[in-house]
């Protein structure tokens, strides 16, 4: 790779002026973006950097030769370190003007590190489309489309297993969260923002594979026996790759073969985000239930105990082995060991055989009222367990007549009424129940501050 970037590229984003560099880059990309090429006179381009050094928000700048010089010496040397760092290239053209130029490789990391600066999410039916088109189209150029379908499907796996591991980063973030409001608003205002109604959702319906797979593997299965369809792909591939028709036939066979396998293995990516993502909302869920009670039973008790050391642990920065350091446990918990005499000490004498004298069996009445009280008490708690057919009913019921209704006027005068403000929105992500949810405003009711939603009966 160095072959191609200067060793010294990346040290502009890494050195104590990063800010600046970077605002300064943006700047030059987006004056560039706008002309035929990526080529600018440099005295338009030392302007905009001259402007930007004189507004009051410009960070100054450390630790540079021109560090003291005045804004149109920053400009100028800002583009002479891009230029030695291999950023830009400067020319001088017949008239003796000289021109500034981005590097190609510079526009593509650019490029990255806006879509990653700015949350770009990756457009999987994008790839999909282009996959299922490309397949279904009959072309001249077959090894050209082959070679399209494999980019596409290689970009649809890579965008699928970062889905895979954004979930796994947003389940590990989930032990950072001290408060019910700082979950709540990482579930609902950034993971269902941001993972599920921009990905994962369209993932399981409009942009689902398993509509266009089928066909998909159909038709590359077809192709992969036509004899035709092998020497035209070969032939094309040859001239492109500069290599024999023999061993392109044998890079047609091999491409096909991994793009089927992909689409056939995919089940298994899909699969795994459908777990995680439930992981992850059982998890932020079960976690804002725990901070929410506050009994004064066992569970409480042991709550708020975990709760202190939790709170202890990061107040003196100690890591998990720093537990044993907390002096108010000596009194709380007291650990002893138990050791042996010498290995006699285990030995178990053995019985002799003593002659089995059976027991009478005596006949107890069941007692009907405890039975009754027990049955009862398994009622009441199976009744306060939230399924999604209960949340379902008790979304209905409260809607009466309408056809849509704000979250913020369901009962919400209790942690179990929140509790079930979060089933609602939750199970409002499924297809096959009788309503649907569409994202608010943040509002407050009685104490409880939450995004509020839009309840519609499908």
């Amino acid at each position: 790779m160095f072959h191609i970037i200067p060793g010294n590229f990346f040290v502009p984003l890494s050195s104590p002026n990063k800010t600046v560099y970077w605002d300064c880059i943006c700047k030059l990309y987006s004056v560039m973006e706008n002309q035929l090429s990526f080529g600018v006179e440099r005295e338009v381009l030392a302007d905009e950097l001259q402007y930007y050094f004189e507004q009051s928000a410009a960070a100054d700048i450390v630790d540079e030769d021109f560090s003291g010089a005045d804004s149109r010496g920053k400009a100028n040397g800002i583009l002479r370190r891009l230029e030695f760092y291999g950023w830009i290239e400067i020319e001088t053209d017949k008239s003796y003007v000289q021109r500034v130029n981005f590097k190609e490789y510079s526009v593509k990391l650019i490029r990255t590190l806006l879509d990653i600066s700015e949350g770009k999410q990756i457009e999987y039916q994008g790839y999909i489309y282009t996959i299922y088109s490309l397949v279904r189209s009959n072309t001249d150029h077959p090894g050209i489309v082959l070679m399209q379908i494999l980019e596409n499907t290689d970009l649809l796996i890579t965008g699928l297993k970062n889905l895979n591991s954004n979930i796994k980063r947003y389940i590990d973030d989930l032990t950072r969260h001290k408060t019910v409001a700082e979950i709540m608003d990482a579930l609902f205002n950034d993971y269902i923002t941001n993972i599920v109604d921009k990905a994962y959702h369209r993932l399981l319906t409009s942009d689902n594979v398993s509509k266009f797979r089928p066909e998909i593997i159909d038709r590359l299965e077809s192709r992969s026996r036509s004899r035709s369809y092998l020497q035209m792909a070969a032939a094309e591939l040859a001239e492109m790759k500069e290599i024999t028709e023999e061993a392109a036939k044998e890079l047609v066979f091999k491409y096909l073969h991994e793009i089927i396998e992909a689409f056939r293995n995919m089940d298994d990516i899909l699969n795994e985000i459908n777990q995680k993502n439930t992981q992850y909302q059982k998890a932020a869920v079960n976690r804002a239930k725990f901070l929410l009670s506050g009994d004064e039973d066992v569970r409480g008790q042991l709550k708020e105990i975990l709760l202190g050391i939790h709170e202890k642990i990061n107040e003196e920065e100690m890591n998990l082995g720093g537990i044993y350091e907390i002096s108010f446990l000596e009194g709380l918990v007291r650990l002893y060991s138990c050791s042996f005499l010498d290995e006699k000490s285990f030995y178990s004498p053995t019985e002799g055989r003593k002659e089995f004298v059976p027991q009478k069996l005596e006949a107890h009445e069941i007692d009907e009222e405890a039975r009754r009280r027990k049955l009862q008490k398994m009622m009441e708690k199976m009744k306060r367990v939230l399924s999604a057919g209960k949340i379902e009913s008790y979304v209905l019921e409260q809607m009466g007549n309408y056809r849509e209704m704000q979250a913020s006027k369901l009962p919400l005068g209790s942690s179990e009424d929140f509790v079930k403000i979060i089933y609602v929105r939750l199970y409002g992500q499924r297809k096959n129940l009788k309503y649907k949810v569409e994202p608010g405003e943040m509002t407050e009711v009685n104490g409880f501050r939450f995004r509020d939603f839009k309840i519609r009966r499908k």
